[in-house]
This record gives structure tokens, C-alpha cells and sequence, in this order.
């Protein structure tokens, strides 16, 4: 007998979590951080609900950090297991979790000034760059397609998911008694419009299915739509004179980004004098996916060609900068219009956006625009909300900038993308659960299974299955 325990990622959208229990072996398919404000700072600070020593192997599906980025945690509670990931997604790990342990490290030291001066109790880094470097060591790169025996009695095969590079739909085999049986994590499925990777790859039978929910109760705006509405916030902030501050998460969506610009500059449809990356991890993580250009598709044979290139980006978008050092950053603070800032994070929860908002936010000709899921308790929910004032890094904050909201350029399959996806599997049709989604998202994907006779089941955190 198989059992799935659902520890994240349940009722909501971060913290990627579950514990398969096959063959007397344990594997934690995936171990991501909690997004959105104290509450899920709470839950990144809580014990693991099992002895981290007892897992026998990880398997992650991506790189992003609410997939990842409890592994370090992990390690340093006592996982000593291998780490089962694909080839991008391996490097990508390398850097994203060496970010997280930094950024971290300096929350904590902010947070614990604040605590020491109200006499409250210090806190302790959620773990080192030291436990970074040591869970790192047991990365087991996998290609895809390729199954793999993870341990006895159990294999993995990761298939292209077409969210970032790397990205993977997780097939599990278990031959625990007479009969094979399969579970299917979707991981997160790309949005099949994607410029740079290929479509998901579609998957027709299992036992189980744990389908991602993030956009389950909306369809996404066509992307031609998407691609004339940015052209229109170009054009007007280039006529009001402001600037276009875009918070993006540095793997995947910040590479589309400069993709969509670079198209825009090759037509002459792009205003802007200057395109400023500012932000050390897209630049990194766009030398990674440089180096991976065998993993594009074939869509547009002239990027393709250019990605190769040591300087493939900037090639391609001739007025990108880069902006690496603090220094830069904080120059970039003193421009009043005329440019666009991509920085991150994407849901402007920390990172180098903050600053730029804090500058931007009350200037009237300013245009913010969001390309990615707002996850709630965010300050990018926040505003995209419609919330008028509030503060940020210390400045209280009234909002008169213009707030765009671009969903075309998701990285997530829609609503009817994720139904039709689904529809490939053949009958008699896996048990459905429903993961990574808001309670309303995922009620709302629900009910279109129910429409075609396929129940669809929302698990609660902690439930436990058989199979």
C-alpha cells in the first residue's frame, strides 16, 4: 500500500509539499517556502510535521522557491537523502537557494535589531549558506524522459512542464504488490503561449493526479491583447514622462519579459530609451538559461541563434542594462521617467522593487506593471487591489501611479488550458486532487471537472490517502 500526506500548497498557493510513503521507503516530492506576510513566515518557522533524518530521497519539480526553498531547512534538520531534479533545474537550484539563504540572513538581522530595542526574543536564520552548499551536494541530475529508480521499488520520470527552464510534470511509478501504480504531479504547467520553452507535455494515464490550480477559476487575456495593452502603457508612459516599474520573479518571467521588449524594439514599437534589470539573480538566472538554449523551442529561429551568444540577451535587446551593484541600483532611484525597471521579487515581498515602488509609487505619471500571480498577504496584492496607502521600507506611501495588471504573460496554464490538459488521460480517469490554488480558484476548477463527470477532490493540510 502507497500513501500521499498533503503538507503545502493545500488551500493555498505556496509551500509545495508532499510525503509519499511507498515500499517502508519516504520521498517528500518537493519542499517550498510559504509566500504572503507573517502567517507564512510563521510556517517557514515551524518544525517539519516528520523527521527530516527518516526521508529517503527528494524529488523536485522546480526550481521556483516555493517548490524549493525549505530544502536547505531540510538539510539542516537532518535529510541526508538524494535530491532528484532535472538538469536546469539544478543549476537554477544553485542559485536561487544561495539568494534566499542571503536574503534571509539579512531579514533576520533587520528583524532582530527591531526585536532587541522591544526586548522580544532574537530569532535564528531559517538556515546558513553553509547548509546551501551541503544539500546542493546531493543533487542527482535526471534528463527528461528518462526513468530512474530513486529507490527500491519506486522510479521517477520528469517530463517537460513548459513553466521555467527545467520545470518538470513529475510521474511516479511504485511496484509496491502486484500491480504498478503511477502518480502524476502536473508541478507547475506552463502557459502553452510561452516564447521560450516548449509546451507541456501531455501525460494519458496514472493512478493519481495532482493538478496545480493557481489559475482555476480564470481564463488568461489573449496574448496578442496582452502584447497591444503593454504597448499602450509604453507608449502613454512615454508621453506622460514616467517610468515603467515591472516586479518580476527573476527565473522565467523576467527572461519572457526581455523576449516580448526585444520584439517590440525589433518592430520600433519601443519608446523607452533605456530597459533596466536590476536585479543580480534575473541576470545570473538569464546567463543560466543562455546556457540551456537547447531547451528553447523552435518558435522564433533568430532568437534561438542569438540566445546562444555569451551576450544573447543584450543582443537581442540592445537598451537592456544590467544593473548588478547596490551602487547602480540605488542610481537608478534618481531617474524620473523614461525608462523601464524590471526588478524583483515578483511579488514584491522583498528585494530591490521595494525601493523602486517607494519612488515611484506616488508619482502620478508612473506606471507599475504586474505580470505575474499576486499570491494574498503580498504587497503586490496589495496594490494590485487597489489599496491606496500604505508603507514601505519605512515611508508611508499614498499611491498615485497607475497599476496594470498583464495576465496574458503568466507562466501558469489558464483555467481551460489546465481542463484541456487534463482531458488526455484516458479512462478510467485518475483520482483528482485539486493543489496550488487559492480555496476560490481551486472550487471553481473543481466545479468544470464536475461538469464532465470527473470528481475532483480538494485535500485539507495533513490528509493522508491510499492507493
Amino acid at each position: 500500500m502507497n500513501t500521499l500526506t498533503f503538507l503545502g500548497a493545500t488551500g493555498q498557493v505556496t509551500g509545495s509539499c508532499y510525503l509519499l510513503e511507498s515500499n517502508a521507503k519516504r520521498i517528500l516530492i518537493d519542499c517550498g517556502i510559504f509566500q504572503g506576510g507573517k502567517a507564512a513566515d510563521k510556517q517557514n518557522r515551524s518544525r517539519f510535521p516528520f523527521n527530516p533524518s527518516s526521508i529517503d530521497a527528494v524529488v523536485l519539480s522546480h526550481a521556483h522557491l516555493d517548490h524549493s526553498g525549505r530544502l536547505p531547512q531540510l538539510y539542516k534538520d537532518g535529510f541526508r537523502g538524494d535530491l532528484f531534479l532535472t538538469e536546469g533545474s539544478s543549476h537554477l537550484l544553485d542559485l536561487l537557494l544561495k539568494d534566499a539563504a542571503l536574503l534571509q540572513l539579512r531579514d533576520t538581522e533587520w528583524e532582530n535589531k527591531r526585536r532587541q530595542r522591544s526586548g522580544k526574543k532574537l530569532l535564528e536564520p531559517l538556515y546558513t549558506l553553509e547548509d546551501v552548499e551541503n544539500l546542493l551536494q546531493l543533487r542527482k541530475p535526471i534528463a527528461y524522459r528518462e526513468p530512474t529508480e530513486i529507490v527500491p521499488g519506486l522510479s521517477v520520470t520528469f517530463h517537460d512542464a513548459g513553466h521555467i527552464l527545467g520545470s518538470a510534470i513529475v510521474e511516479l511509478k511504485s511496484n509496491n504488490g502486484p500491480q504498478q501504480k503511477t502518480l502524476v504531479f502536473s508541478g507547475d504547467l506552463g502557459n502553452p503561449h510561452s516564447p521560450l520553452l516548449y509546451d507541456p507535455e501531455q501525460l494519458t494515464e496514472a493512478d493519481i493526479l495532482l493538478l496545480e490550480s493557481t489559475y482555476g477559476d480564470r481564463d488568461h487575456k489573449p496574448l496578442d491583447t496582452t502584447l497591444d495593452e503593454l504597448r499602450e502603457i509604453l507608449i502613454a508612459a512615454h508621453e506622460n514622462g514616467g517610468n515603467v516599474i515591472i516586479p518580476s520573479f527573476a527565473v522565467g518571467r523576467t527572461q519572457d519579459l526581455i523576449y516580448w521588449l526585444g520584439k517590440l524594439y525589433r518592430e520600433d514599437a519601443l519608446p523607452q530609451q533605456q530597459v533596466f534589470l536590476d536585479s543580480p539573480m534575473a541576470i545570473e538566472a538569464s546567463k543560466i538559461y543562455d546556457d540551456h538554449s537547447h531547451l528553447f523551442n523552435d518558435d522564433d529561429p533568430e532568437f534561438k541563434n542569438i540566445a546562444k551568444r555569451k551576450d544573447g540577451w543584450q543582443t537581442w535587446l540592445p537598451n537592456l542594462v544590467y544593473s548588478e551593484s547596490t551602487e547602480d541600483s540605488i542610481a537608478i532611484n534618481r531617474i524620473v521617467g523614461g525608462s523601464i525597471i524590471i526588478a524583483g521579487s515578483g511579488m514584491c515581498t522583498g528585494g530591490r522593487i521595494r525601493h523602486h515602488l517607494k519612488y515611484n509609487l506616488w508619482r502620478r505619471n508612473a506606471h507599475i506593471v504586474f505580470v505575474g500571480f499576486q499570491a494574498q498577504g503580498t504587497l503586490g496584492r496589495t496594490l494590485v487591489e487597489g489599496q491606496k496607502d500604505l508603507k514601505i521600507l519605512g515611508s508611508q506611501i499614498h499611491v498615485q501611479a497607475t497599476i496594470h495588471t498583464l495576465g496574458g504573460l503568466s507562466a501558469h496554464a489558464d483555467q481551460s488550458q489546465l481542463l484541456r490538459w487534463a482531458s488526455a488521460f484516458k479512462d478510467p480517469k485518475p483520482r483528482l486532487y485539486l493543489i496550488h490554488g487559492e480555496l476560490n480558484a481551486s472550487h471553481s476548477l473543481r466545479t468544470c471537472f464536475h461538469r464532465t463527470d470527473w470528481d475532483a477532490t480538494l485535500p485539507e493540510v495533513g490528509q493522508t490517502i491510499e492507493f
